[in-house]
């Protein structure tokens, strides 16, 4: 059981990294419309976001067209960045909540329909530091950065650690709750079956006893 337990705490921990991993994406949006991503920030966890509207028309400028707006809000509807008619932006915040967050383009309203294609990148816990501009090309200077790379992680690992133990500390009391609720509907689904048992046995002996058979 303590093997199986160690098991299941290791891929959870691999599960939680993967899940925090930088995401870059590229996607189509059409004119007029909405489309929404979504990403899972445990609290006090460093994000970063970049976003760019593929140019159609390479060395020139952008058609109006080509513009989109961008709201990034907490699953408690928290606004974290908000931009409009943009071509492009970047945004960085510290989460305060634990929860879902949710990034949200928009892309200008546009006749005839055109379809904008979507560069963005979304970045958290160790991964949104951008250690490549801290590095330097002395050995030493090299030799620290990587301490400070191997620091972070551990205490990315340590946080994803506790942050885990707080959700299966939730699903067990959730399941607590959920067995407790359904013993006292079993309990009570036996007193109705022997309730109707009762009624259904003192209707047939009266029954009986009008007939005079018993």
């Amino acid at each position: 059981m303590i093997l199986r337990s160690g098991k299941l705490w290791t891929v959870l921990v691999i599960v939680g990294m993967l899940s925090r991993v930088s995401h870059s994406l590229h996607f189509d949006l059409q004119s007029g419309r909405t489309k929404c991503i979504t990403e899972d920030i445990k609290s006090n966890s460093m994000t970063v976001g970049k976003y760019t509207v593929v140019n159609p028309n390479e060395g020139h400028p952008s058609p109006p067209s080509h513009k989109v707006s961008i709201r990034v809000t907490s699953s408690y509807g928290n606004t974290y960045h908000h931009a409009e008619k943009v071509e492009s932006g970047q945004f960085a915040f510290t989460a305060v909540e634990a929860g879902d967050y949710t990034a949200c383009f928009s892309a200008v309203d546009h006749k005839p329909e055109v379809t904008l294609s979507i560069d963005f990148e979304w970045r958290t816990g160790v991964h949104a530091k951008n250690w490549g501009t801290v590095a330097k090309k002395s050995q030493v200077e090299v030799m620290e950065f990587e301490v400070k790379k191997l620091l972070e992680t551990v205490n990315s690992i340590h946080e994803e650690m506790f942050y885990l133990r707080e959700r299966e500390e939730e699903m067990q009391d959730l399941n607590r709750a959920t067995n407790t609720k359904m013993a006292w509907l079993g309990f009570l689904s036996l007193f109705v079956c022997l309730g109707v048992a009762g009624m259904q046995f003192w209707h047939l002996k009266t029954f009986f006893e009008k007939k005079k058979v018993i």
